[in-house]
């Protein structure tokens, strides 16, 4: 294994344990929480409640299982004995303590529901992604190409590690249904849950049409919502609304769907390597739902919810991305052709026009090199979207 990618992360991770008696860190299985808390807190005990033996000490036993921790503790994966929750609101009510007890958790359903019943005011709630392409660029492990890194993805194991893409997912995906799945749903054909899991990867980067999906699963619309809600409990996808702009237009009310990491799409989607996906008909969807993927990280890491939304009527005119920070909405396209072309902007002018914005103020990201300035709005290539989500923070954060 080789040295820890430092993690964006961290600051905000410990400034919330020196003012909040706990810190609750969700995020998908495999994102690196364990690695993470366990480098930032090295004085506390480390437990983890997928720990046979520990789950059941702390289901049996909860006062003496928190006895034996006195000082506090790093409760990894502690979905798993929510009931252990109030007896840790106890001990933190009594000695007001700041950072006693860091939580961890791969499933946002159960934990949090457990954290806002036992915990509320109590904690703060941080989530932690895969790698940014940032922290893979500063520990020099980003994939050289574009569609090397669509294709690799950023779970840290892959990375750390050195493993191959298509064999670790595979060993996810399988861990992922047995585990996570299996506690959060009665599903009796976890082959059928496979099969939807595949369906919402061809769906990425594309509007949610539930019915759609139910039916070319064999389940129903009130299935594939319960299941749909699995994926996004667990951080496997991610649901951005449709931006409610003023414009007397008729507008799509359908939410779009998005994974959080392109990697894991691209192996559902059997896209194996970087040529597979040069000419394969998703390599647009996979680059949109990357640039996505990374604002929903910058935001993490800033320990902001994120504030996105996109546009699209019912003529057929759209924005990818539109970010709500700042006192007037950031729109954003994302095209993935190699070379830039100016009808990328036929979006973007329709929004200037439509909403008297200055069309200055428009952001496009492509999959070519070359940054622009132009009139008609600000354009990055790929390598550079980290000044995209730079600006979004600055504005968050005034």
């Amino acid at each position: 294994m080789g040295a820890m990618i430092p993690r964006e992360l961290r600051q905000e991770l410990e400034r919330a344990a020196r003012e909040w008696p706990m810190v609750t860190l969700t995020g998908p299985r495999q994102s690196g929480k364990t690695t993470l808390v366990r480098a930032a807190f090295p004085n506390l005990h480390y437990v983890s409640l997928e720990d046979i033996e520990a789950r059941s000490f702390a289901r049996e036993d909860p006062r003496r299982f928190l006895d034996a921790y006195g000082g506090g503790a790093i409760l990894d994966e502690v979905q798993h004995v929510p009931e252990l929750l109030s007896y840790v609101q106890t001990r933190v009510d009594l000695d007001g303590a700041r950072g006693r007890y860091i939580l961890t958790g791969s499933s946002n359903l159960l934990l949090l529901r457990s954290v806002r019943q036992s915990l509320a005011g109590r904690s703060a709630n941080l989530r932690l992604y895969p790698f940014s392409r940032d922290e893979l660029v500063g520990g020099s492990m980003s994939p050289a190409s574009l569609d090397a890194m669509l294709v690799t993805g950023f779970y840290p194991p892959i990375h750390d590690r050195g493993l191959e893409p298509r064999r670790w997912y595979a060993q996810y995906v399988s861990t992922y249904l047995e585990r996570d799945v299996r506690n959060l749903l009665n599903v009796t054909n976890l082959e059928r849950f496979a099969v939807f899991l595949r369906m919402c990867a061809a769906r990425t980067g594309q509007l949610l049409n539930l019915s759609s999906l139910g039916s070319d699963c064999g389940i129903t619309h009130t299935t594939a919502r319960a299941w749909l809600s699995v994926l996004q409990a667990t951080y496997i996808v991610h649901l951005v609304a449709p931006h409610h702009a003023n414009l007397n237009k008729r507008l799509i009310k359908t939410p779009k769907l998005y994974f959080t990491d392109p990697g894991l799409a691209a192996y559902l989607l059997e896209i194996d390597h970087p040529r597979s996906l040069a000419t394969h008909a998703m390599r647009g969807a996979l680059f949109e739902t990357w640039v996505v993927s990374e604002i929903l990280k910058a935001y993490a890491n800033a320990g902001l919810d994120p504030r996105l939304g996109f546009f699209r009527d019912q003529a057929g005119h759209e924005v990818d991305l539109i970010v709500r920070e700042g006192e007037v909405p950031i729109p954003v396209e994302i095209k993935s052709g190699v070379t830039f072309a100016a009808d990328f902007f036929r979006g973007l002018d329709y929004w200037s026009r439509a909403t008297d914005s200055d069309p200055s103020q428009s952001w496009l990201v492509y999959g070519g090199e070359a940054d622009q300035r132009r009139s008609k709005g600000r354009v990055l290539g790929w390598r550079s979207l980290q000044s995209l989500t730079r600006h979004i923070l600055e504005l968050a954060r005034t």
